[in-house]
């Protein structure tokens, strides 16, 4: 994966005019264009631009690239929810080309669609028949890729509600999830592993941002147990307990002054010492440190 992910870097280091400018713009307007004739003619008026292996193997080659332009909805009930799909993809796909740049967004997006046509070739290949409509798991990768890089960006769910992106996109994995394990116990191979290229296509790309965040939280772990840090907020806890019960504040280690009784002293604590401890300032130099 690493050397993939490199690769990929590589080449779009390399080729910076490869791809299409403003490709969520296309991809979203065949959407459009296949929804009203849906529509309006019938699904049977555009049956013949889905991924059709068998008819994909009698030369209806241009299959493997409008099988892209189907957005799942075909009625005029369905319109507002394709509207704020297609929005969506738009929006990401165009915030991720200007991240990237258009020639790594378009081989991320073009390498999801050639996953999907391998995949489903194979699976026509085995099984004699294999039917694709629509790149809705490769335009619903790119919210992870989003969410990979914008985190803490927040959208407003059912329109109110802010709920930022790094959430939802645990929920969108959900989804994934369950249309998967859907798929498996309807006994649908192709449907199953459709899901799992897209995310398959998602980790090649973020696999050292992914292998970054999963050492960073595992170093920060080791941090917080360990014996060696101080955790700020148990010990101020601890402090302000210990300072009702004694009567002051701070005491030094060395000599036993309190900030009670000698109020113009001032008091240091040791980042050295093992442990929390005080001292004055005539000692906060010159004491030995505690090991235990």
């Amino acid at each position: 994966m690493k050397k993939l992910n490199r690769a990929v870097d590589r080449f779009a280091y390399s080729h910076p005019n490869f791809g299409i400018p403003n490709l969520m713009m296309y991809v979203v307007a065949g959407n459009v264009v296949v929804y009203l004739l849906t529509v309006f003619a019938g699904y049977g008026a555009v049956s013949f631009l889905t991924f059709d292996w068998r008819a994909i193997t009698h030369g209806e080659v241009w299959r493997l690239v409008t099988f892209l332009f189907f957005p799942g909805y075909y009625s005029l009930r369905d319109a507002i929810w394709m509207v704020f799909f297609l929005h969506l993809y738009y929006m990401i796909g165009s915030t991720l080309e200007r991240e990237w740049g258009t020639a790594k967004f378009s081989l991320y997006y073009i390498s999801g669609v050639v996953l999907t046509v391998v995949t489903g070739a194979v699976i026509g290949l085995l099984a004699g028949t294999a039917h694709i409509a629509g790149a809705h798991y490769i335009n619903l990768s790119m919210f992870f890729a989003f969410a990979m890089l914008y985190p803490d960006t927040q959208f407003l769910l059912f329109f109110f509600i802010p709920v930022k992106v790094k959430w939802l996109a645990w929920f969108d994995a959900a989804y994934f999830a369950l249309q998967v394990l859907l798929s498996l116990l309807s006994g649908s191979l192709l449907g199953a592993l459709l899901p799992v290229i897209a995310i398959l296509n998602f980790i090649v790309f973020f696999w050292t941002n992914i292998t970054d965040e999963i050492a960073w939280r595992r170093g920060r772990a080791r941090h917080q147990t360990s014996h060696q840090t101080i955790q700020f907020k148990a010990a101020a806890r601890q402090q302000k307990k210990r300072e009702e019960e004694r009567g002051y504040r701070h005491k030094c280690a060395v000599c036993g002054r309190t900030d009670t009784e000698w109020p113009e002293l001032e008091f240091r604590y040791c980042s050295r010492c093992q442990g929390y401890h005080c001292f004055c300032q005539d000692h906060i130099f010159t004491h030995t440190h505690f090991t235990e």
